[in-house]
């Protein structure tokens, strides 16, 4: 049974993926002037699912990922391996960064305020409405 008809679930996992964004967002501002470091972002499972699709998979060694398993997070970290815009080998865009630190924490703040209100309803439902 679906209490909530998956609201404060799907609420539960965008502030995780906003959450995992953030750190990942602050690790790469973190390591601007390292070199040869690579930029990180998140991305949602489903999206490399849909490019998957398809896509046999076997695997010969039980060390092997499987591919067809569900994991608890609904996003994936990758890393941009295909730019080098510093002199030392570092792609971090610091203005880059800086802007989708700012907008990620906007989002992050809305599914706060959000989930709050979804629990300030339940509560004035269990308490007749007071």
């Amino acid at each position: 049974m679906n209490l909530f008809s998956g609201t404060i679930n799907n609420l539960e996992n965008s502030i995780q993926y906003a959450s995992a964004k953030n750190d990942v967002i602050s690790n790469n501002i973190s390591n601007v002037d390292t070199p040869n470091y690579k930029a990180e972002k998140v991305s949602f499972k489903s999206t490399l699912e849909n490019e998957m699709t398809g896509l046999e998979t076997k695997t010969t060694n039980e060390r092997h990922f499987n591919f067809g398993e569900e994991g608890n997070n609904p996003y994936r970290i990758v890393k941009d391996s295909s730019t080098t815009y510093n002199h030392n080998g570092n792609n971090v865009d610091i203005d880059k960064e800086m802007s989708e630190l700012a907008k990620n924490q906007i989002y992050y703040n809305s599914l706060i305020d959000r989930i709050s209100g979804k629990f300030s309803s339940l509560q004035s439902v269990i308490r007749g409405g007071n």
